[in-house]
This record gives structure tokens, sequence and C-alpha cells, in this order.
């Protein structure tokens, strides 16, 4: 995790340690993990987006590439954050990658129709989960192109 705010290419939004530990291993196989920053609610996730509460000596100017949103998270849900994110025109450009362990149609309904750019289900085993990550990671860090803002 960085220091500073500036640096920061990846939001990492899970409550889970362990899930969000073997995230940031798999991040760290291309590099990334010194430009991640865990929060672990949406509370907090919608705080450090919008430069509030704890994060408000964050610059708005330099927000992150890309958001890796749980979907069952404290505070806040998953769905909440990314209506949140979406409805603002600061941060609707952002991409958000639901990575949760959710199942549910209607989560996946519910995540798109509000402008989700990938729905992905965490796997189970250790090896595909960061497997998974790694190609997440990959595709929007190095291979997707987005909009200057």
């Amino acid at each position: 995790m960085t220091g500073g705010y500036e640096q920061i290419e990846i939001l990492l939004v899970e409550d889970n340690a362990a899930d969000a530990e073997l995230t940031l291993r798999a991040l760290k196989s291309h590099n990334f993990v010194n430009n991640v920053w865990w929060v672990k609610n949406g509370r907090e996730a919608l705080d450090f987006m919008f430069c509030q509460e704890q994060y408000v000596g964050r610059s708005f100017l330099n927000p992150p590439k890309l958001i890796l949103l749980d979907l069952k998270l404290p505070k806040i849900d998953g769905i909440e954050v990314l209506r949140e994110l979406k409805a603002d025109e600061r941060t609707r450009t952002i991409p958000v990658v639901m990575l949760t362990s959710s199942h549910e149609e209607r989560d996946l309904v519910e995540s798109y129709r509000l402008g989700v750019n990938s729905y992905i289900v965490k796997p189970v085993e250790f090896e595909r989960f960061v497997e998974t990550v790694s190609d997440v990671g990959f595709y929007w860090m190095l291979t997707n192109r987005l909009p200057e803002v």
C-alpha cells in the first residue's frame, strides 16, 4: 500500500482481510501492489473517492485508475458505493470491477444496471483466485485505454 495518495492507481474495497491479502499478492505479480490503496468498508471507499473525513487531504484531481469493489460490505454495501460513484460526473468514468463471492443474478443485473464495468465472482481455489485478479489488473491497468478526464 502506498503512503501517498498521489500515486494510487487501484482502490481495493474489501472487508475480508484474507481476500484483500490474496488480491494484493495477485496484483504484486504485475507490480501493481505499490499503487494500491485498501479500504475496508463502503463508507471509507466513498470518503476516499470524494476526499472526505480522514481523506480530506487527498486531491480529487488524481483519482485511481481502477476500483476493485466487493459487493457485501459493512456500513455501505458495494451496490450503493457503485450507485454513488456512477452518479457523480467526477467519478463516473473510473472503471469499477465488482469482485465478489455473490453468484446472485439480481446482484449481477443490478451491478450492470448501475454501470459496473465488469462483474467477477471470486474463485474459491487459491491459484485460480490469484490468476483471476492478476488478469483483471493486467487488463484494466495495461491493456484497456481510458479517456483523459
